[in-house]
């Protein structure tokens, strides 16, 4: 079986794609990494907190 250059430019698609990624080459020690995740999930609920409609509370009555 020839797979000609296949193999090696694999392994360029995945260097390349790899030079972004989080995870154990990140530098960061685990308590940082922690940190850095945790500040994000806030900043998340919030975004997402803001952009959630507020309930009315003509809404919350019940009807007859």
């Amino acid at each position: 079986m020839t797979r000609g250059n296949q193999r090696e430019k694999d392994r360029e698609r995945a260097a390349a794609r790899g030079k972004g990624a989080k995870g154990p080459g990140d530098g960061l020690t685990p308590e940082q990494r922690r940190e850095r995740d945790a500040k994000a999930l806030q900043e998340k609920l919030a975004k997402k907190a803001d952009q959630a409609p507020a309930p009315t509370s003509s809404s919350a009555a019940p009807k007859k």
